[in-house]
């Protein structure tokens, strides 16, 4: 994770890196925020460089690589774990911000 000066983004950075798996909001992160949704949106945006929501998906997807590569967990257990009810969601979401399938990137972290 990086450092942010701005104390309110760190810790709803820090909330979605503690709880992938939590069905979060655009307004439960700004209620942690302290903030309107609108005001988050932009200041979450312009600190961080993309949209919260943006993030949070690809935070999930790096921790899913890892849990599929490292810890040798099957899809159908990731795609909970990093908030996704069906594997087919997940597979769709992992395929967009990764650029191939969870079953290809398994494949290939198998080598």
């Amino acid at each position: 994770m990086f450092a942010l000066a701005d104390k309110p983004m760190h810790v709803v950075i820090a909330a979605m890196h503690a709880q992938p798996e939590r069905k979060w909001t655009l307004e439960a992160l700004a209620r942690i925020a302290g903030m309107s949704r609108s005001s988050f949106a932009v200041r979450f945006k312009r600190t961080v460089g993309e949209p919260a929501m943006d993030y949070l998906t690809r935070w999930r997807m790096i921790v899913a690589s890892d849990r599929l590569a490292n810890r040798g967990m099957p899809i159908a257990v990731v795609a909970p774990l990093v908030g996704y009810e069906s594997e087919g969601a997940f597979g769709a979401a992992f395929k967009r911000v990764m650029g191939y399938s969870p079953k290809q990137f398994e494949r290939a972290a198998a080598g």
